[in-house]
């Protein structure tokens, strides 16, 4: 995807281990994964199978299939909305990491971003207009290609 506006309680700090922050998929995705895992592990048992699944897969179990039972300390906490109070701007391309710290309103943290030259793309940065255009909709691509080259999602959308 790109860059992504998720919302935190005030007090949030991202999980951190050797100094790095630990990769987490947005909180609500956790108990969807689960449930859309369970039901192909449920199908899979039966003997339902994907129509693209050889016979050599079929013979494996569904873990060794899609891989394990999503874990919900991959995943962002699922806060109540009413903790949700403050704008934080994290990268999902892998996962998700932050990129910034949080804020309680749009403008502060696109000038934050637009101030501290926040990365949109690689080396590329963006206008406080261009991250509040992004904080608004939510999100932006990595990287948009057009006639005159490659821009980060947040500068072409923007």
């Amino acid at each position: 995807m790109g860059r992504e506006v998720r919302m935190v309680p005030k007090d949030w700090e991202h999980p951190m281990e050797d100094g790095r922050y630990i990769p987490k998929f947005e909180g609500g995705g956790y108990k969807y994964a689960l449930n859309e895992w369970n039901e192909e592990n449920t199908k899979w048992s039966r003997g339902e199978f994907p129509s693209y699944a050889d016979e050599k897969h079929k013979s494996m179990s569904y873990s060794e299939w899609a891989g394990d039972q999503p874990k919900s300390a991959d995943y962002m906490p699922d806060w109540p909305d009413s903790e949700k109070t403050h704008f934080m701007m994290y990268e999902d391309t892998s996962e998700g990491t932050p990129i910034s710290p949080a804020f309680e309103t749009a403008e502060e943290l696109a000038r934050w971003l637009a101030e501290t030259g926040a990365s949109s793309f690689g080396s590329s940065t963006a206008t406080y207009e261009q991250w509040l255009a992004t904080i608004k909709r939510g999100l932006a691509f990595s990287c948009v290609v057009d006639a005159s080259g490659v821009h980060s999602g947040v500068e072409a959308l923007g």
